[in-house]
């Protein structure tokens, strides 16, 4: 019912589940974020930084990549080439100018002709400095937002917005220098740093990378911080083992927020965004199939706590899509196998990334099946009309009549009618012709805000 209060639900739990959606959309291990979390933790021990304030460094680590998704698109537009391999690339670069110019060097314009990595390589060289305050202050800004509409302390959130700032100030997007850096932000950068050398070159790698930034990017105390707790050996037993887990656990023992119908919707819509500024062509996707969904809901005699359930599943739909290249979703042409392949794993993601989190059960088996059909020729896993339920029937309607009503990059946006003639024609082989029918009927009024 509306209403209810999941009290075992907690919000480390929630927002920890919700991380590997953010880990997704940089190209990184599920369980970056926590771990990143967790060391961030390690280090607060030997700092000194205790209770809420604690709590609060936690949800920074956790929740630092918030406004990647925001960036994506563009990221893809000015390197010709696929932002999750970018992005992933870009954490493991040497903080000098020739690691730099040969990371742009060997990512710009990959399988391209030389003509065209030329202008590639050239047009961000020239531009380098303007592109980068706005690739970060995009995600910063963004991140920062996200952070404080899911009710977390100030604290948390600054350390978003400045998590690009460097010790010697040579950092962005305010070139804050020393002191004036938030601490959480200067904890967890460095902690990310070691999350990703320790994953992809061991221990000693991420310790010398540290000392090798200190006094550049790092404040040389919170290196020695982590220094010190580099010394543990549990610290490394955990990233190689249960770190994740043992972070959770660590914020659950002392975390008095309860999560209730209320908070799981503001996470819900801000996800939504995340997912929905992945891509200029899919900003208010969520939320417009979202209202769709509502509209037929109430046709087809759902109660106010089904469809406050609903509206959830289908804000969260597409979260997936985070793990899916901008190069796919931005190209204005026909998708190849491969690319084909990697948009038909999206439905696939959404529902692992929802399956970690027991109240969003519905919304996972949702997120999983939208793209199916009732003759048995969708994907991802071709499932026939008695294995589909009628949320997920609800949800699929919605989801491609807004699809076919907004603006693509292969295609402008149909008017309402023409899209619901396609949607009629298919009518028992893709679509649930009950759902289309309380579509045109109970959800006339938001098929009416699109025309």
């Amino acid at each position: 019912m509306v209403g209810d209060t999941f009290q075992f639900m907690t919000l480390p739990e929630l927002l920890g589940a919700m991380s590997h959606a953010l880990d997704m959309t940089e190209g990184l291990p599920a369980g970056h974020s926590a771990r990143t979390a967790f060391i961030a933790l390690r280090i607060a021990d030997r700092l000194g930084i205790v209770g809420q304030a604690k709590r609060d460094l936690f949800y920074a680590g956790l929740l630092k990549d918030a406004g990647c998704s925001s960036n994506a698109a563009r990221l893809c537009q000015i390197y010709r080439a696929d932002d999750l391999k970018l992005k992933r690339d870009y954490r493991t670069i040497g903080p000098s100018l020739p690691d730099t110019l040969r990371y742009v060097l060997a990512q710009s314009a990959p399988g391209q002709g030389y003509a065209m990595r030329a202008r590639t390589i050239l047009s961000i060289v020239r531009n380098a400095p303007a592109l980068v305050q706005e690739m970060i202050e995009t995600r910063c800004h963004r991140g920062a937002d996200i952070v404080r509409r899911l009710r977390l302390a100030e604290g948390a959130a600054e350390a978003v917005a400045s998590l690009d700032e460097h010790w010697d100030g040579s950092g962005r997007p305010l070139g804050l220098r020393g002191g004036a850096i938030p601490v959480f932000s200067r904890i967890v950068l460095l902690a990310q740093i070691v999350e990703v050398f320790h994953a992809s070159a061991g221990r000693e790698a991420a310790i010398a990378e540290v000392r090798r930034r200190s006094g550049s990017w790092f404040d040389p105390a919170v290196v020695a911080a982590f220094e010190h707790a580099a010394r543990d050996p549990a610290l490394w037993a955990a990233l190689d083992g249960d770190a994740e887990a043992l972070a959770l656990k660590e914020a659950d023992d002392d975390e008095t927020f309860v999560v209730d119908d209320g908070y799981l919707d503001d996470v819900a819509e801000a996800f939504a965004d995340v997912v929905d500024a992945k891509s200029p062509f899919t900003a208010g996707h969520s939320r417009r199939v979202a209202s769709f969904a509502d509209g037929i809901a109430a046709s087809v005699g759902f109660d106010a706590g089904q469809r406050q359930r609903l509206h959830r599943a289908a804000l969260l739909h597409d979260v997936g899509k985070l793990g899916v290249s901008s190069m796919v979703l931005e190209k204005p042409g026909k998708l190849d196998e491969a690319e084909w392949a990697a948009m038909r794993l999206h439905p696939v993601k959404s529902e692992a990334i929802l399956s970690r989190i027991a109240v969003f059960a519905d919304a996972a088996r949702i997120g999983g099946a939208h793209h199916e059909r009732l003759d048995g020729q969708g994907y991802p896993r071709r499932l026939r009309a008695d294995e589909i339920d009628l949320t997920t029937r609800i949800v699929t309607v919605a989801d491609v009549f807004d699809a076919l009503t907004a603006d693509r990059p292969y295609r402008s946006a149909m008017p309402v009618e023409q899209a619901m003639a396609i949607l009629d024609a298919e009518i028992d082989r893709a679509f649930d012709g009950d759902c289309v029918a309380a579509l045109r009927g109970g959800g006339s009024a938001a098929a009416a805000d699109v025309a």
